[in-house]
């Protein structure tokens, strides 16, 4: 174990804190149990030595590298199932009955893996059987991890990563590759776009609002500072009566934002 001080832990935190929000002061033995194997690889044997090289490099892969390490990305398929039953039986009912224009637009934001936005998707095709040529349902998905978006965008799951998932969908929207692999068939592929997506970034490139944002436990990484901020911005990108799925380790603070408590982990923009 390559030992890091609280100075070298309070110059990598910072380090990355601007870089993404996520904040590691109080973190020191993640940081050392995740980050060693890095060091050891890259040929480093001191924090120090390591962060002069962060900060040195221009290409932004060494901070990727970084990211990849230390965030967790850990989901599975039907986590917190009442979101996706709400999204199901009140949501999707709504956004039919009133988006004129057939546009859904939909965010997971911290993605991680794929599982939520996959779930959504099949959810999605489900519900708009009869109307899915009429319909853009697209979902985007995004993440700042690119070991997690290569997962995702591979769809290849092991049988017991969807074991909680209905069989007709594995049916419908998987294919068997050997004994215990299966992989999203390419047609619920279609209906996601990853895209790796730092939430820190000071501009959302996105052109229209969305009428449903999911991030789910990713807040968590966040102290109330960043979370505030980031929270308000959801709600600038949120269309008037949409929806904001949080993870249920995760809750707003009510003064400090408009969004509408509607149950846990979920809110809405009046």
């Amino acid at each position: 174990m390559i030992p890091i001080s609280e100075q070298e832990l309070q110059l990598l935190h910072q380090y990355v804190y601007d870089y993404c929000g996520i904040a590691l002061n109080k973190k020191k033995h993640l940081v050392e149990g995740r980050l060693c194997k890095l060091l050891r690889e890259e040929g480093f044997d001191s924090f120090s030595s390591y962060y002069n090289y962060l900060r040195n490099d221009k290409s932004g892969d060494v901070i990727k590298a970084v990211i990849d390490r230390i965030s967790t990305n850990h989901t599975f398929f039907m986590r917190e199932n009442k979101h996706f039953g709400f999204f199901k039986d009140q949501v999707l009912p709504h956004l039919k009955a009133t988006v004129k224009n057939r546009d859904l637009r939909i965010w997971s934001a911290g993605c991680s893996s794929g599982e939520e936005p996959y779930t959504l998707a099949m959810i999605i095709a489900d519900s708009f059987m009869e109307e899915k040529t009429v319909w853009d349902k697209r979902i985007l998905a995004t993440d700042i991890s690119n070991r997690a978006l290569e997962k995702a965008k591979a769809g290849r799951y092991d049988t017991n990563e969807i074991k909680l998932l209905p069989g007709n969908w594995i049916f419908s929207y998987f294919n068997r590759n050997d004994t215990d692999k299966y992989i999203i068939n390419d047609r619920l592929k279609r209906e996601v776009i990853f895209r790796r997506f730092n939430l820190m970034d000071k501009e959302f490139p996105f052109k229209k609002k969305f009428q449903v944002i999911f991030c789910r436990n990713v807040m968590i990484y966040f102290d109330d500072a960043t979370k505030k901020e980031l929270v308000n911005r959801f709600y600038d990108f949120t269309e008037p009566g949409g929806y904001l799925f949080i993870g249920h380790s995760e809750a707003l603070n009510r003064s400090e934002t408009n969004y509408k408590y509607i149950m846990p982990a979920v809110y809405r923009k009046g």
